[in-house]
């Protein structure tokens, strides 16, 4: 197989692989020769929504030289979050961007070509399909829903108004990364039947509120909630913390995880959803206000192949090199990732044959350039993380939670034979018991829940024979902002 040379990647991807790099990088300054074939008045107007973590970077990237985009509106719920936002775009443009807090009124303006949306996970899919559907193009951070049904909604949207929408798993275009599974498609460690996903990230205590507490002056909380029941808050931050939360987040699995999730499917070749799904798990270490699992283990049987999903938000060694990475396992040999942009491949004796890096120079502003390219040739084509995969790799993080969700406690000291024969989940489960032994949580004392394990439809992206679960593959919306059944 032939892998493109650094001299090579630079010039065929600078028309929109590249881009937020230091002035007088190649990859810079092929992007601006290219921007000046396009008129000054062609810049493609943007809104970036959601504007507290995650949406900084987008601001970042859509500031990038030689793109030729303009950042016109910023948006968020909360008024208090948006100088830094308001302050890089007036330092980069000369002229400060329009505020608005309610994300409806960007709408109806003619003269936005893009909405980039970085917003709780609750919002991103009814967000995606109304941008769509007034002729927008979308760039939505991962994942790219809050639930199976809802990221189907958008692939539908994109495909129906004939708009190019990109999903935030920047790896994707990170040329190591992409060169990494290319080896492993090429058969570079043989025959892949499984794929681990690692999501091995310190998640402290949220601690506990003891009641409700006041929403901050600034946020309007009916908009902040949109789609999710407005319910009192009742934890200390509004902010981030919302990720531990079922109502607006996905815990670590749909949070960090979502990124090796899909690297991992991704490797593995899997355009669809898995047969089945089996979640075990718990919150354990500490009592907080805190609703999802801080410790998960995920097994999704392809039939041919097995995707393993583990999480531990307590202090943990590596894994084969890896905390926040996938390792794939091939018949001649091992391939671990353990970066965004980063792949090693060692033999079968565990010597390293190869490795795989993606230049400093190329960040996240990469992905940003991508999507551009693909919004100027009006092509999905061209996109390296276009909707559906990202619908693909959310999915299945939303159906491990529904397995989780929906399992029974069980005690540690009872052996359990859920996984049947499989001698690769049952070795998972065994590691992470003596993971919480190494962090002091008593297991003798302790339960976790194994999850249902619930049969897939991959066509119809539904359960078998399972109404209960069906009912979790969707929400109920709180009136305004209700996603459509069909688009």
């Amino acid at each position: 197989m032939h892998f493109l040379s650094r001299r090579e990647f630079l010039i065929e991807s600078a028309l929109g692989v590249a881009g937020v790099a230091a002035l007088g990088n190649p990859l810079l300054v092929a992007a601006e020769k290219a921007a000046k074939k396009a008129d000054a008045n062609d810049a493609l107007h943007v809104a970036v929504v959601g504007v507290n973590g995650r949406g900084m970077s987008h601001v970042g990237g859509f500031l990038t030289k030689g793109l030729n985009t303009v950042i016109t509106h910023v948006c968020d719920a909360d008024e208090a979050v948006i100088g830094k936002a308001m302050k890089a775009v007036e330092d980069a443009q000369k002229t400060p961007p329009k505020y608005e807090q309610d994300f409806r009124k960007l709408l109806d303006d003619k003269s936005i070509d893009v909405i980039s949306i970085a917003t709780p996970n609750h919002w991103h899919a009814l967000m995606a399909v109304w941008a769509l559907q007034a002729g927008k193009h979308v760039y939505v951070e991962k994942p790219v829903s809050h639930n199976v049904s809802e990221g189907r909604r958008i692939v539908e949207a994109a495909r129906k108004y004939n708009r190019i929408c990109q999903a935030g798993t920047q790896s994707r275009t990170m040329p190591g990364m992409r060169e990494s599974i290319d080896f492993v498609h090429s058969g570079g460690i043989g025959k892949v039947k499984l794929a681990r996903g690692l999501c091995y990230k310190l998640r402290p205590s949220i601690g506990q509120a003891g009641g409700e507490q006041a929403v901050p002056k600034s946020v309007d909380y009916d908009l902040w909630c949109g789609p999710a029941p407005k319910k009192p808050l009742t934890r200390k931050r509004l902010h981030y913390d919302w990720h531990w939360v079922w109502d607006t987040g996905n815990g670590d699995l749909g949070n960090q995880g979502i990124h090796q999730m899909d690297i991992a499917r991704w490797g593995l070749g899997k355009e669809g959803l898995a047969k089945s799904v089996l979640s075990v798990g718990g919150r354990f270490g500490y009592v907080d206000d805190g609703e999802t699992a801080n410790t998960q283990v995920c097994v999704f049987n392809y039939g041919d192949a097995e995707l393993i999903f583990e999480v531990r938000g307590l202090p943990t060694k590596e894994l084969l090199g890896a905390k926040v990475g996938v390792i794939f396992y091939g018949s001649d040999g091992t391939l671990v990732c353990p970066t965004y942009g980063s792949g090693i491949a060692f033999d079968k004796g565990g010597e390293k044959v190869k490795s795989f890096t993606t230049p400093k120079e190329i960040g996240d502003g990469a992905h940003f350039a991508n999507f551009v390219k693909a919004v100027r040739s009006g092509k999905s084509s061209d996109l390296n993380a276009d909707v559906l995969e990202g619908h693909l790799s959310s999915a299945l993080c939303h159906l491990g939670n529904i397995s989780y969700r929906l399992g029974t406690e069980q005690p540690f000291s009872k052996k359990t034979n859920a996984f049947g024969d499989d001698k690769e989940a049952a070795e998972t489960l065994e590691r992470t018991a003596e993971h919480l032994k190494e962090n002091r949580v008593p297991l003798d004392e302790t339960n976790y829940r194994l999850g249902r394990r619930l049969t897939v439809d991959p066509k119809t992206e539904t359960f078998v024979g399972d109404r209960e679960a069906d009912a979790l593959l969707t929400r109920e919306y709180r009136r305004p902002f209700v996603m459509p059944d069909k688009v």
